[in-house]
């Protein structure tokens, strides 16, 4: 998970440095992002299928080997060309572990143990987003661009380790047939829109490139709904949004997504482009968020089993609402300090707020929907955070927010606390009684889980 998310943010501030070294313009480099984005975008989809298919075990140490070996390609590629390729691998393996380890996890641990479970989960989840940019520009600095893939080597290597001799084998669930005709419009529909998502507020959303794959993509995954709404054995079990717990969490947590991606891409720009900070001192100033993440789950996974989840994610909420709205007041004078205190909170009270949503996102659903519940979850997550993204920087662009010029960044801000507002309105929606499986202790007497009993 941490390498997941990590690698969507450490690249970015490699770009000029990758410019200068291949001789070709920033916009050129910027393939070596979205090359990921797109790839990760195809893979996920099948993720559920795949891990039913051959087994949880199995899916993870193939994508986690295929992640890092991509990694080490991309450290020895000669061209950009070779390095967009690797690029594109790592987000195939990318876009296939993490749904699939979700599965795994919390078909292992029964729902009374879930919130345990999610306390060292969300760990990685929330400070790896925020690490991204500091670990990026410390090995660019001081080492090369190359490190910035080459440091996957020594944790996936480790995880492969770990997965070979401690994941139990077997695979859980009848996969049933591929849908075939799902996943080519999904493999096509989700890299087309994601794409014009990811270039639109730069390029404008009405250039060429934008609209050429924007609108294809749109209609190709109308397409999708409609097909997957008649097969018997769909590529993603849209029925299970009929849950009402999982449908109401999963779309708190889209848009949750969205506004705190959106909020770590605001940030270090306001800093750095509006202020003039360096890129260093912006990232330090910004991994503050990682430690309040680490505080706010903390807390709150001691809160749950008394609390339930939506008190919990709704205070959560609101608190992001408050701190990334007082973004929008950081000036000249006070920014130095402001920002590193506010992105302490908004950590705090997103951690807060994550990890009951997370945990009750599943209470309802079956075992043997668990696997296509937790593709539909990242998918949606993703697609939030490149939404949120999207939003902030067109409203930055149409703003000409800049140095000096302060005002484009202050709407942005309180455009992404109105995302987070948001969020906690869809909280409001949530029933404790729904997530009681999720609330009880277990007793003392009471036998652990078997993990994967239908393995055997």
């Amino acid at each position: 998970m941490f390498m997941n998310i990590m690698d969507s943010t450490v690249v970015n501030v490699a770009l000029p440095t990758l410019s200068r070294s291949f001789g070709v313009p920033l916009a050129s480099v910027s393939a070596v992002v979205t090359a990921y984005l797109v790839t990760l975008a195809v893979a996920m989809p099948a993720s559920g299928w795949l891990g039913d298919r051959f087994g949880g075990k199995a899916v993870m140490i193939a994508s986690l080997g295929l992640f890092t070996l991509a990694s080490a390609l991309c450290g020895l590629a000669t061209s950009l060309p070779e390095l967009i390729a690797s690029r594109a691998l790592q987000g195939i393996g990318s876009g296939v572990f993490v749904p699939v380890g979700m599965a795994m996890l919390f078909r292992t641990f029964p729902p009374a143990e879930r919130i345990r479970a999610n306390r060292y989960l969300m760990v990685a989840t929330l400070i790896a987003p925020a690490s991204g940019p500091v670990i990026g520009g410390a090995l660019v600095t001081g080492l090369s661009w190359r490190w910035i893939f080459y440091v996957n080597l020594p944790i996936g290597l480790a995880a492969l380790a770990f997965g070979l001799l401690c994941l139990p084998g077997g695979s859980e669930h009848p996969a049933g047939r591929f849908d075939l005709p799902g996943f080519l419009l999904a493999a096509a529909g989700f890299p087309l829109f994601m794409y014009a998502l990811s270039t639109g507020a730069t390029s404008g959303w009405g250039s060429p490139a934008v609209v050429g794959t924007g609108v294809p993509g749109l209609l190709l995954l109308i397409a999708f709904l409609a097909v997957e709404r008649r097969v018997a054995e769909p590529m993603l079990r849209l029925r299970i949004f009929s849950d009402r717990l999982f449908r109401i969490t999963d779309m708190q947590l889209t848009v949750a997504s969205a506004g705190f991606m959106g909020t770590l891409f605001l940030a270090p720009l306001l800093l750095q482009n509006g202020l003039g900070f360096t890129a260093l001192h912006s990232g330090l100033s910004t991994f503050t968020e990682a430690l309040g993440g680490m505080t706010g789950v903390q807390v709150t996974t001691r809160l749950y089993k008394k609390a339930g989840p939506r008190r919990l994610v709704t205070g959560g909420m609101l608190g992001t609402v408050v701190t990334i709205g007082g973004m929008s007041l950081a000036g000249p004078s006070s920014a130095a300090w402001l920002i590193p205190v506010l992105m302490f909170g908004t950590g705090c009270c997103f951690g807060f707020a994550m990890a009951p949503s997370q945990t009750a996102n599943m209470a309802t659903v079956s075992a043997a929907d668990t696997g296509h519940a937790s593709t539909l979850l990242n998918t949606m997550r993703q697609a939030g955070a490149a939404a949120g993204v999207a939003l902030l920087g067109t409203v930055l662009t149409v703003s000409h927010a800049g140095r000096g010029d302060l005002a484009g960044f202050r709407v942005s801000f309180l455009t992404a606390a109105a995302l987070m507002l948001l969020g906690a309105i869809f909280a409001t929606f949530v029933r404790d009684s729904d997530a009681i499986a999720t609330m009880r202790d277990s007793g003392p007497g009471e036998p652990a889980a078997d993990p994967y009993p239908e393995a055997a």
